[in-house]
């Protein structure tokens, strides 16, 4: 495992990553989203893209949630909020791509593309949300220092 991966040999069932949040590794994209307690439990309840509107109030309010963890220094949440806000927008792009959500067929051939325009403003709702909690000077700052402090970087 490289020290730029995501530590999926912890044991998440037992973690409080708020209690631990020198265990917790960024990783890339979205990895770890649906396993990092207690932020699991606290911000799926409210993910949700079938329509636009739900895309809309969830994506605010999971944007709401990032903000409130950023106000309490609270970087791990304040990065599964990103993840979740990522994740919205890129599974609301699947469905749009694919109706059934799935890319590949059993066989592993890429299935068509079916647009469904509904699932597209859904994901561009995501979307907007996910920049503008990516690009958050204070988060970047968080993050540089949380990496610093608790992530190994190896060296060239």
């Amino acid at each position: 495992m490289s020290s730029f991966d995501f530590d999926y040999s912890l044991d998440f069932e037992h973690t409080d990553f708020r209690a631990h949040p020198e265990l917790y590794r960024v990783g890339k994209g979205e990895q770890g989203v649906l396993s990092v307690q207690p932020y699991k439990g606290e911000i799926l309840p409210h993910w949700r893209f079938k329509t636009p509107e739900l895309a809309a109030e969830s994506s605010d309010k999971i944007y709401e949630m990032f903000l409130d963890y950023k106000r309490q220094g609270d970087f791990v949440g304040m990065d599964m909020a990103r993840k979740f806000l990522q994740m919205g927008w890129t599974r609301a792009r699947r469905y749009a791509n694919h109706k059934s959500g799935r890319k590949y067929s059993s066989e592993g051939e890429a299935l068509p593309r079916e647009v469904d325009e509904v699932k597209a403003q859904s994901a561009a709702i995501f979307y907007a949300k996910y920049q503008q909690a990516k690009s958050d000077p204070e988060y970047l700052a968080i993050m540089k220092a949380h990496k610093e402090k608790y992530e190994k970087y190896e060296r060239l």
